[in-house]
């Protein structure tokens, strides 16, 4: 399948007439039925409902419709963005983030590379699981996340270990103290993200199973701002890291862990082996200052 087949399509698709869509498309009618009949072939199901009354895409042309134009979107922006950066001589520099380490430092990393004059920064919001796989295929240079994964290509470091707190509805039992896992246990849990695994929410299930607890699941999310929205609705609780309260919503309080030592890791992840080029090494040395930030309690 190549690009002017989709490019064919969605022109008949919105013209539903092969005639007015080869004349947009500067061709003849007869290669424009072929393209679109192998197109059909290739997908394995009609696109176009054919009759005597014209033509009509069919429930499947319908969905393909949808896709075929948010891909030929994609590839459009990315040939200007390409374009862009080299008229301008800029650097390609890709980061990629799981959103609960969003809230913290990594905001100013991004800044300070933005107010480089070579380079173009691009962000991916990405599980740790996706972060590795951007990094082999080579569509970030640097991912931040909570997992440790082995893979021989990737080398990953851990920068912090930041403390695991409860978010509560507000007005909670729990408000105001330092709760046990124990404690905890007896609420309704929300966890996040649902998908993919493994995540965040394979290590809140195993600080309890850790300690011989069952918890009740009430509802998965996949982010960590529709789980905040459902503890503010009061259907539950969730466990987050640190840098999240710093997300200041009404409905929710937060409060510590009595046990300090449940933690999570903060890990950037790199490919492995690779030479550092020079905007990685700067890139390193912001990450390394912000690092030490963190550590020592100082915020920029």
């Amino acid at each position: 399948m190549e690009l002017r087949h989709l490019r064919y399509f969605c022109v008949v698709a919105e013209e539903l007439n092969f005639t007015s869509a080869a004349e947009r498309l500067h061709m003849s009618q007869p290669p424009l039925s072929r393209q679109i009949k192998q197109l059909e072939r290739e997908v394995g199901t009609e696109l176009f409902e054919r009759s005597s009354r014209g033509l009509q895409l069919t429930p499947s042309g319908i969905f393909f419709q949808q896709h075929a134009i948010q891909i030929l979107e994609k590839v459009d922006v990315t040939v200007e963005a390409t374009r862009h950066m080299a008229r301008h001589k800029r650097q390609l520099f890709g980061i990629g983030f799981v959103p609960s380490v969003f809230y913290g430092q990594l905001p100013t990393l991004v800044r300070d590379l933005r107010q480089m004059d070579n380079v173009e920064l691009s962000l991916a919001e990405l599980t740790t699981v996706q972060q590795i796989q951007a990094l082999k295929a080579g569509r970030i240079d640097m991912g931040f996340g909570r997992i440790r994964i082995d893979d021989p290509d990737v080398e990953q470091d851990i920068l912090f270990d930041e403390p695991i707190i409860v978010a509560l509805p507000s007005g909670h039992p729990l408000e105001g103290t330092t709760p046990t896992c124990e404690e905890l246990a007896c609420y309704p849990l929300i966890l996040f993200p649902a998908k993919p695994r493994p995540s965040l929410a394979d290590m809140v299930l195993g600080i309890f199973r850790r300690r011989g607890l069952k918890v009740q699941v009430f509802q998965e999310a996949n982010e960590v701002q529709t789980a905040l929205s459902l503890v503010a609705s009061g259907i539950g609780i969730t466990l987050v890291p640190e840098q999240v309260k710093r997300v200041q919503r009404d409905g929710i309080t937060y409060v510590y862990l009595a046990d300090k030592s449940i933690t999570s890791p903060v890990i950037c992840s790199r490919r492995r082996g690779e030479k550092p080029s020079p905007l990685m090494q700067k890139a390193n040395a912001i990450l390394d200052v912000l690092v030490e930030n963190r550590r020592s309690g100082r915020y920029p």
